[in-house]
């Protein structure tokens, strides 16, 4: 009788927990996200790409380095160096899967490491027009990152704990995306 005392007072309690938890599911809601224009990033592409070929059973792995480029906004201005890569896979089905990793030098001198995960897919003909490096709108295909960030540096410390997302298009040997930070 005592075990059956304890059972029936465990299962009320979790009904009212779990009560009181649906309650405030009603009333409580997760908060909207907002955009902040951090800058533009203009990615050079230069250099010739790695075709290491099916790698796994995901896809085909290619390395395109990352040669240098720049970004200017209302956050964040200046150089990307000569150091980094996409270690891009691309699926049978043309999905690619972006990881980026490279290395900003803001105006003021200070460093800032920075990875992209996205991913950039569309119709078959418009994939093939954006891989022979023609101007392709980019409205007919999708290419999307998100963006993190890592730096040593005082004034731009708030970067380590900044997530953005960026609106990405293909020009030819370069890579241009409007980032912004998710508020």
């Amino acid at each position: 009788m005592k075990k059956l005392f304890l059972l029936l007072a465990a299962l009320t309690l979790s009904f009212q927990a779990h009560a009181a938890s649906d309650a405030d599911n009603t009333t409580l809601v997760p908060p909207q996200p907002k955009l902040a224009f951090l800058a533009r990033f203009s990615v050079d592409l230069v250099a010739p790409i790695w075709e290491l070929g099916k790698t796994s059973d995901l896809g085909r792995r290619r390395i395109i380095p990352i040669t240098g480029g720049s970004f200017k906004g209302p956050l964040l201005n200046g150089e990307i160096l000569n150091n980094g890569a996409d270690w891009q896979t691309v699926t049978a089905d043309g999905l690619a899967i972006i990881d980026t990793r490279y290395l900003l030098k803001l105006e003021d001198g200070e460093l800032v490491y920075l990875q992209t995960r996205g991913v950039r897919y569309g119709p078959p003909e418009v994939m093939a027009e954006v891989a022979q490096g023609k101007p392709v709108d980019p409205s007919r295909y999708t290419f999307r990152l998100f963006m993190s960030f890592e730096t040593a540096s005082k004034k731009y410390d708030w970067l380590n704990r900044a997530m953005g997302v960026g609106y990405a298009m293909r020009l030819g040997n370069a890579v241009v995306y409007d980032a912004y930070l998710l508020n």
